[in-house]
């Protein structure tokens, strides 16, 4: 087994289960707030990362040893592939560790290095690290010459914790196809795209669990192959993730003007990042979600963005959300209903609102509990993180009156 440790976003519980979701043998060592440490034997680099949509650099361990801070800079001369006579560039990355040790840390390391005859550059600072750009275009996340090590101090115990940074996040990608695709409708609740990976995420591991199959056991993580149906699709954002992963995808919406969006932006995405049909399909079509599904061939998988309401300029009432969760809770269940019919044995992954009135959180409630009539029970990879009291996440923007919950509804055997 191999440690690694992910720095992750603003959702650390749903970024933290979505890890889990890929990887059959996950085990949690530490979870901290913004870093969370676990082992697995797959080996994971930038190509694992890329699948993540709430993690922003991925580092693998180096030493399983008790280390000190003053052991760093012979650590980082080991990772360090340069020649004597050109300038390697480096850089740390940390948590629990204070800027000012850091800045005599990375000052340490370059003294280090000079003592040996190489010459270096620090980027980044000691308040904020490198950008994932910087280190994508200094080639340092690839092991073949420049480095980034990870730095993680146990608040507890004051065990350091350090690692290789093997993946960064590409900022640069998620604005392209969320900000330049043709189509963006922002009269309802725009999908990001890092939530919709997390999303397709949790289907692996529905898919995984409904089959009660073992991932075949390899040395370097392989993403399976699944047909994703989105009955919600609007402009395509989950439909265009999927496609990037070169799976097949069946997308539906009641709005004619949704599915001329959805097309225009998987034809974009084809053109764009070459993706040819013969390696990944998508049919969009006119269909109520609450209507029969009549397909060819069922979806490995259902992953899909419910319908949320409207967007709310300011905090609801409680008798506002009242009405507002009659009314959707009543379509929730009707589309239970319809997969449970029509798209017999097919698990589902959905996001459902939840409104911050004046006191606290409203949640659907009606769908919970006419669920297990219908045929569905909740399930997650991992302990659910007590925040909705029951097997669920959330996914919450700050400011935002209408947040998401997200549910993996798992069909009888």
């Amino acid at each position: 087994m191999t440690s690694y440790a992910a720095f992750i976003g603003h959702q650390p519980a749903l970024s933290t289960v979505e890890i889990a979701a890929l990887l059959p043998d996950f085990s949690l060592r530490k979870q901290y707030k913004d870093v969370v440490i676990f082992d697995t034997s797959l080996s994971l680099n930038q190509e694992f990362l890329d699948l993540l949509g709430g993690t922003i650099a991925l580092a693998r361990s180096v030493t399983e040893q008790s280390i000190e801070l003053q052991d760093v800079p012979a650590l980082l001369a080991n990772e360090l592939k340069g020649g004597k006579r050109s300038k390697v560039v480096f850089s740390l990355r940390s948590s629990g560790v204070s800027p000012r040790q850091l800045h005599g840390l990375y000052r340490a390391c370059k003294q280090f290095l000079k003592r040996q005859g190489q010459p270096s550059r620090y980027v980044g600072t000691e308040r904020k690290a490198a950008s994932a750009v910087v280190l994508h275009e200094h080639d340092m996340l690839n092991g073949k010459r420049n480095a980034e090590l990870a730095l993680i101090t146990d608040p507890e115990t004051g065990d350091i914790w350090v690692g290789r940074t093997v993946g960064a996040q590409d900022v640069d990608a998620y604005s392209k196809r969320d900000i330049e695709k043709p189509v963006r409708d922002t009269t309802v609740g725009l999908l990001p795209p890092k939530l919709a990976q997390a999303l397709l995420n949790l289907g692996v591991f529905a898919v995984r669990t409904r089959q009660q199959k073992a991932a075949k056991q390899t040395a370097k993580f392989t993403l399976p192959v699944l047909t994703v149906l989105d009955p919600f699709c609007g402009t395509g954002v989950i439909p265009m993730e999927c496609l990037l992963r070169s799976w097949d995808v069946l997308a539906s919406d009641a709005s004619q003007k949704a599915v001329n969006g959805c097309t225009k932006n998987l034809d974009w995405l084809r053109k764009e990042r070459k993706i040819a049909k013969k390696d990944a399909t998508s049919d969009v079509w006119k269909q109520d979600a609450l209507t029969p599904f009549a397909l060819k061939k069922l979806p490995d998988i259902v992953v899909t963005e419910t319908t949320l309401g409207p967007p709310l300029e300011k905090r609801p009432t409680l008798k506002d959300v009242q009405k507002l969760r009659t009314e959707n809770d009543a379509l929730q269940v009707a589309f239970l209903q319809n997969a449970a019919a029509t798209l017999p044995g097919v698990p589902l992954v959905c996001t459902y609102p939840v409104w911050y009135s004046s006191k606290q959180p409203e949640f659907l409630r009606r769908v919970w509990d006419e669920a297990a009539k219908i045929g569905y029970s909740p399930a997650l990879p991992v302990e659910p993180p007590e925040t909705t009291e029951r097997i669920s996440l959330l996914y919450r923007r700050p400011g935002q009156f209408v947040g998401r919950e997200i549910v993996v509804w798992m069909p009888a055997q």
